[in-house]
């Protein structure tokens, strides 16, 4: 029996966007340093990095905190150099260009848009009594241009990155002062958005905690890791508590990387450890959308390494009245795992069953209908997919046209999955924001080769271009998709 593909009629439907990766205007507006501003461009072959200083003046480029800072030197100064291009300083410049994008946004039918507040535009070093008014003034324009078309703001109140002095002075997310450097800044941004933004995200992919990106730590062992994200348990349940004081009818969730994961093999070995390596993932799900550690909580912590962290006896019922109130994840690609994989190194084993991206990510649109009735059967709050998307190799025409059936045949399958996981059984999801709608940088890569954007933009890697936006082929089809309400996917 055919099933019918149309949503919920209050469904969102929109895009996602990360300031260093979109927003540009480094050095404008009084925006002050971030921890990513130092991360150079890069690609599948020539990884990211950060370029340091040691005291002897010696310069080293350890490669990207997203990918590995482990042996990233306590004592070091970052520093910027003139022969290296850094893609967070211009993005594709959302800064001067908002309105145009927006515009583009809201020609898609999109209801939502999912943007994250640069800290440091905010609070410029983290540690100001009074927020920068400039920066407070650029979030409260793009807002206003986004009621103008009846878009609703979903914000991201921290996605990967610190003010680059709060990693420099108390090694980030590893202090508890960042815990109130983090909560005077929500409450900022509660205080002057809050009668305009319903829904927010305390923090973007939480459990991919390490080096400079999302938690700044220097020194990013285990228990480093795992201090510092319960730091951040700390940090978002204050703020979730603070905002449902200050925003009456907001609603307040965190964002999980939940690629879906399956064991390589029925043998119980491998499914046992498959079991243990998705106990990583659902670790920080189950602390911030149940309130407390998991049973498993000390065994995962041995496995990396150490006995315990330091939990103060207030955060156990800060946690408790904390919680989220829905949970929102990213979903692009599913893996597989076996006895023998190192923990969180998922995709150690090929699966034959799936094609993949040109940047070798499995494609499999049933992971998503999985992922999303595991996560409800476990937590049983509402979802929200937050990101989700193809990046693929664009080869637009001399008028920055795009012919990119293979993207719409991805959001096809994808959405489709999750009308079924709607429709059919039954999993309550707020809504859908794919990444990203108009290309921005690659996060994992640092190039622009690599775009999800259903509008083109004229950059090359080295941030070279116009900048013009041009919608692709697959703008129209996503716009009949979203104003039928999904009924075109039938």
């Amino acid at each position: 029996m055919k099933t019918a593909k149309s949503f919920p009629t209050n469904f969102l439907w929109g895009g996602a966007t990360a300031d260093f990766q979109y927003e540009g205007g480094f050095n404008e507006g009084g925006r002050g340093l971030l921890s990513r501003d130092f991360e150079t461009n890069g690609s599948q072959a020539n990884p990211r990095h950060h370029t340091l200083k040691l005291p002897n003046g010696k310069v080293i480029t350890p490669r990207s905190s997203f990918i590995l800072a482990d042996d990233v030197p306590a004592d070091v100064e970052p520093v910027f150099l003139a022969d290296q291009y850094y893609p967070s300083h211009q993005a594709v410049d959302f800064y001067h260009h908002y309105k145009e994008d927006i515009k583009l946004m809201a020609g898609m039918g999109f209801n939502i848009f999912r943007f994250s507040i640069c800290w440091s535009r905010i609070f410029p070093t983290g540690e100001e009594n009074e927020p920068n008014q400039a920066g407070l003034k650029f979030y409260d324009d793009v807002i206003n241009e986004m009621k103008k078309y009846g878009m609703e703001p979903l914000i991201t109140i921290c996605h990967d990155e610190l003010p680059m002095n709060l990693v420099l002075k108390y090694n980030g997310w590893a202090s508890r002062k960042v815990i109130d450097a983090y909560v005077k800044y929500a409450k900022t941004l509660f205080e002057y958005f809050g009668d305009r933004c319903r829904y927010w995200l305390t923090f973007n992919e939480i459990n991919a905690v390490r080096g400079f990106g999302p938690t700044g730590v220097r020194k990013a062992d285990g228990q480093a890791r795992y201090q510092a994200a319960h730091n951040m348990f700390v940090a978002s349940a204050k703020t979730v508590k603070l905002g449902h004081k200050l925003v009456p009818g907001g609603s307040f969730g965190a964002m999980f990387a939940m690629s879906e994961l399956y064991p390589a093999t029925c043998k119980p070995e491998d499914m046992f450890h498959h079991l243990q390596e998705r106990r990583e993932n659902w670790y920080f799900i189950d602390v911030m959308g149940r309130g407390y550690y998991p049973n498993y909580a000390e065994e995962l912590w041995q496995r990396h390494g150490f006995e315990k962290i330091t939990i103060d006896p207030a955060d156990k019922e800060i946690l408790k009245t904390g919680q989220l109130d829905y949970i929102a994840f990213s979903y692009y690609r599913s893996n597989i795992t076996k006895k023998g994989d190192g923990w969180f190194n998922v995709g150690g084993s090929a699966n034959p069953y799936l094609d993949k991206t040109p940047w070798g990510w499995p494609v499999d649109p049933l992971g998503l209908r999985y992922c999303m009735n595991e996560i409800y059967d476990r937590i049983q709050k509402p979802i929200f997919i937050v990101e989700n998307g193809i990046g693929a190799i664009d080869q637009a025409d001399e008028n920055g046209y795009v012919e990119d059936d293979y993207r719409i045949e991805y959001f096809q399958q994808h959405l489709s999955a999750m009308a079924d996981a709607i429709n059919i059984d039954h999993v309550p999801c707020l809504g859908y924001t794919m990444w990203a709608p108009i290309d921005l940088v690659s996060l994992s890569t640092g190039e622009m080769k690599k775009r999800y954007g259903f509008v083109y933009v004229d950059m090359d890697d080295e941030g070279h271009g116009s900048l013009t936006r041009t919608p692709k082929k697959s703008y129209q089809w996503i716009k009949h998709v979203i104003e039928t309400n999904g009924a075109a996917l039938e």
